[in-house]
């Protein structure tokens, strides 16, 4: 059974998650209580169920501290991932003002604030944060998160995820990030009339970029990079290894340095690695439906 866990910070995006998985076929369980977690697996198990998502949030409180070795005995006998949603404070306080919800932590007849709310939330989740697949929903829309969640979930591939997310640096840099590469030394396209409305993706910017040879190297040194340290990354257990290329405006050089980086490692089929490309900036102006 492939079982996912779904949590963070309240207003981070756990309900836009959760139904992607239901979209993909999961059944989902929103805030089940964590000593109901065994026995929900259980009765799934014999209705032959596949998926499971089960979003856990802070109103568990203490209980939460349980669930480290809880997923450590699952993963005897099952596939289980976690997924951990995030945004910077700033962010949540304006996401609660807009929608007018309370926080779950916050009590009228208390004198804490929205924000002593969400740091305590975030001391409470603590634990779980440190063996998960990490996003920060700060800087994307809802249907950017969904899109994510659904290009992962297309083939359901069971090993480490290799993600190549770029990304502008005045945006800040993604949290998830576990290695980060700045490319702001390089060419910038933004400064061509006929390419500033362009992207990395467009084959006008690209054979821009392909012309300098720093650009070339660049490409070829993160590559090396990756392929040196990536076994040591499989050894330790890892599910997700985020690579974050950055530029100024996350629309050009970072964008054609992740494709091109996507491409090679697809090629590369190396054994339990799939790849995933993100793009911050650009996937988050796109319109969809549904």
């Amino acid at each position: 059974m492939r079982i996912q866990l779904i949590t963070g910070i309240s207003g981070s995006g756990k309900s836009v998650a959760l139904r992607a998985f239901e979209d993909a076929g999961y059944d989902c369980v929103d805030n089940l209580p964590v000593s109901l977690i065994e026995q929900l697996i259980e009765t799934m198990e014999g209705e032959r169920c596949q998926y499971i998502a089960i979003a856990i949030d802070a109103r568990r409180g203490a209980s939460i501290s349980e669930l480290p070795a809880l997923l450590k005995k699952l993963r005897h006998q099952h596939q289980v991932d976690v997924l951990f949603l995030n945004a910077d404070t700033n962010t949540l306080v304006q996401r609660f003002s807009e929608t007018r919800r309370r926080h779950p932590l916050s009590h009228p007849n208390q004198s804490s604030t929205l924000i002593d709310a969400i740091e305590k939330e975030r001391e409470l989740l603590a634990p779980l944060s440190n063996e998960a697949q990490q996003i920060d929903t700060g800087h994307i829309p809802a249907h950017t998160l969904r899109h994510w969640i659904a290009d992962q979930l297309k083939e359901r591939p069971i090993g480490l995820a290799l993600i190549f997310e770029s990304f502008a640096f005045k945006g800040g840099v993604p949290s998830e990030a576990d290695i980060v590469f700045d490319v702001r030394c390089l060419p910038n396209p933004h400064y061509e009339v006929a390419l500033r409305d362009q992207n990395g993706l467009d084959q006008a910017v690209a054979d821009y970029l392909c012309q300098f040879p720093e650009v070339s190297q660049m490409l070829t040194d993160i590559e090396s990079h990756i392929q040196k340290w990536l076994p040591h990354y499989l050894k330790d257990g890892r599910s997700y290894l985020t690579v974050a290329i950055g530029c100024t405006g996350g629309q050009h050089r970072s964008v054609y340095l992740v494709h091109q980086l996507q491409q090679f490692f697809s090629k590369a089929a190396i054994k339990d690695v799939y790849v995933l490309e993100r793009h911050r900036e650009l996937d988050s102006k796109k319109v969809r439906i549904g």
